[in-house]
């Protein structure tokens, strides 16, 4: 769905047919949306551009505009190119409504925005993503065909996907030979991948902390035999352990209700 329209476009024309131009990303936050489109344009061997929709808004008349106009101008310049809009529906959300912001700003960009997808043209190879965890406030205009026009629910990780989340996220860290991915991954029922990435972060931290401590008392039983020179010649915590994953999951929490 995302990569041929980047990578075939001519199969399309054959066929008398123009490439899809976008696709919207949705789903509960912290499942690797924006990894995702990383992914796409590495694996198409294309450009990435990412921009967050606040970054986008200002309260000066007409900059807000004259930014996605740079943008896109950027896009097009740097084609092949993916261009990600992230947290979209700050930018994107029904016009008209009376929670404009940025000084009304946000009706502006939301036209501006459509407006540029619309000057792409099949013929610049600029695929357009937008990331979402609120698709029901999006402008229908966004997800008319030609625009937005396919969507892709991204998940929270099964049990498959979070065994590798913690394999990728320990990938560069040495770990007990005890510690076992598998049983990690039942205790982390609905956790979303940056919950996971959290608790790998809060288990080192356990570990760093007890090894400082180590070496402090290592250091101060050294003083007290008079050594002068103190070498510490052993590592305290040479490895994550599964001690340390479990005062982790004891203080771990779901970012996702439900």
């Amino acid at each position: 769905m995302i990569l041929y329209p980047i990578d075939h476009p001519e199969k399309y024309a054959k066929f008398g047919m123009k490439p899809s131009k976008g696709v919207l990303f949705y789903g509960p936050p912290g499942t690797g949306k924006t990894m995702l489109a990383k992914a796409v344009a590495n694996e198409c061997s294309s450009n990435f551009i990412s921009v967050k929709g606040p970054e986008l808004l200002t309260m000066w008349f007409g900059e807000s505009e004259s930014n996605v106009r740079d943008i896109f101008d950027k896009a097009r310049q740097a084609a092949p190119c993916v261009l990600f809009f992230d947290e979209i529906d700050s930018v994107g959300a029904s016009r008209g409504g009376s929670g404009t912001s940025a000084g009304g700003a946000g009706d502006k960009v939301m036209n501006q925005i459509l407006t540029e997808m619309d000057g792409i043209g099949e013929k610049k190879n600029v695929f357009f993503i937008g990331a979402t965890n609120r698709p029901e406030i999006l402008d229908e205009a966004l997800l008319r065909p030609g625009r937005l026009d396919s969507l892709v629910y991204i998940p929270l990780p099964d049990p498959e996907a979070r065994i590798a989340i913690f394999k990728a996220v320990t990938r560069k860290t040495p770990m007990a030979k005890n510690i076992s991915f598998m049983q990690l991954a039942k205790m982390t029922e609905g956790f979303s991948g940056a919950d996971i990435a959290e608790i790998c972060q809060v288990a080192a931290k356990s570990a760093v902390r007890e090894s400082i401590e180590a070496e402090a008392r290592y250091k101060s039983a050294q003083e007290l035999q008079g050594d002068e020179e103190i070498e510490m010649d052993y590592d305290p915590v040479p490895e994550l352990k599964r001690k340390h994953f479990e005062e982790a999951l004891r203080s771990a929490r779901r970012s996702v209700a439900g």
